[in-house]
């Protein structure tokens, strides 16, 4: 008896370490490199930017990267939504490395070596599809803050506002035949048990989607995206529909959970009916109900499985703590996925999307202290 009682423990084990084994997460999406500054008002009234803004960079916007790292003291990140997400679900595991992949497109120029250093610096194994028609996609953070004693780095306690320009450039060119279809490029994407992409890769290629849903749906995987901006729903619809029925885990805001609500005819507005209706789309795999989860910033992050819809209270925070915003919804994903990889509970995968949210609100970017503390 004494022996069948203790059986159990080396399986156990076993699970723990095939859960953190390498490439188990995949995640694709459009790779930017993300340039932060503080900057003076007259940068942005040259580029005719305005505080607390996010835009696409125009052709007046062309020697703003450049002029951005001559001129002001920068700091580079690996950036873009779905990178941003896969690279703190690796924060929040440690150990071992590169249980996060990634793939997306970048050129063949000085900003795509600086993003492949930064990607390896947060232990991400990017296999990135190299170009030269287009430059590395960029970010530009354009911050202008409190300069009273001309601070020129961010504390908890400045306050300040930041201006977005982002030029996708390279991101936009990812060719599924030259890397996705590739044989060594398509064993990671088997090899992982749960995949993820943000509905911003639908704009660049929604047929590298469908193949990466479909082989996670036949092989009974967990499959994750995330609505990432109203006009994802609006005018990708058909892209993202199709993507749907493979969808097992699905994300999304507030905004963005209207904005599909209203494109879908679900006539409501309540967030947890919307959650609820979603949830029961049709779906290609049956036997795994899809599982949905919308944030509302401070407000309770809903989540609807085919039994309930649930509310969970984010942590609180201290309004004065807060630095940016921006990022926490990559962050709360990152934070879930990473229990999600290790088979935990939905609950814990939510308490752990809000514990690295919280981290990243306080710092300037999708940033992280050096380890994660949560328990």
């Amino acid at each position: 008896m004494k022996v069948a009682a203790e059986e159990p423990q080396p399986k156990k084990q076993k699970l723990e370490e095939k859960a953190l084994s390498e490439n188990l997460l995949f995640g694709m999406g459009n790779p930017l490199l993300d340039i932060c500054a503080v900057v003076d008002k007259d940068f942005l009234d040259k580029y005719g930017l305005k505080a607390n803004d996010q835009i696409l960079a125009e052709d007046k916007h062309k020697e703003l990267f450049e002029e951005l790292v001559k001129k002001f003291k920068v700091d580079y990140h690996a950036g873009g939504s779905t990178q941003n997400s896969v690279k703190v679900a690796q924060w929040m595991i440690q150990k071992p490395y590169k249980v996060a992949t990634f793939f997306g497109c970048i050129g063949t120029d000085k900003f795509g070596e600086i993003l492949k250093k930064k990607a390896e610096e947060a232990h991400v194994d990017a296999h990135y599809y190299e170009q030269s028609e287009q430059p590395t996609g960029t970010c530009a953070a354009c911050i202008t803050g409190d300069n009273r004693n001309n601070k020129t780095t961010l504390t908890l306690d400045t306050h300040f506002s930041r201006s977005l320009v982002a030029n996708l450039a390279a991101a936009n060119c990812y060719d599924k035949t030259k890397h996705l279809d590739l044989k060594e490029n398509w064993q990671l994407v088997e090899k992982a048990k749960v995949y993820y992409i943000a509905g911003f890769f639908l704009t660049v290629s929604p047929e590298s989607i469908l193949k990466v849903a479909t082989q996670s749906s036949e092989h009974n995987k967990i499959f994750c995206m995330n609505l990432s901006a109203p006009f994802i729903s609006q005018f990708y619809k058909d892209p993202l529909m199709k993507a749907m029925p493979y969808v097992d885990i699905l994300f999304g805001n507030e905004t963005e959970a209207a904005a599909f609500a209203r494109e879908q005819g679900f006539e409501t507005e309540d967030i947890k009916e919307i959650a609820k209706k979603t949830q029961a789309l049709p779906k290609v795999n049956s036997k795994k109900p899809r599982v949905v989860v919308f944030t509302q910033g401070h407000e309770e992050t809903i989540m609807a499985t085919a039994e309930e819809v649930v509310s969970f209270p984010v942590i609180e925070i201290d309004q004065s703590k807060i630095v940016d915003t921006n990022g926490a919804g990559d962050a709360f994903v990152g934070g879930f996925l990473s229990q999600l990889v290790s088979e935990q509970p939905m609950e814990e995968c939510i308490r752990a999307g809000h514990y690295s949210a919280n981290v990243v609100i306080r710092r300037s970017g999708c940033t992280l202290p050096e380890k994660p503390e949560f328990k």
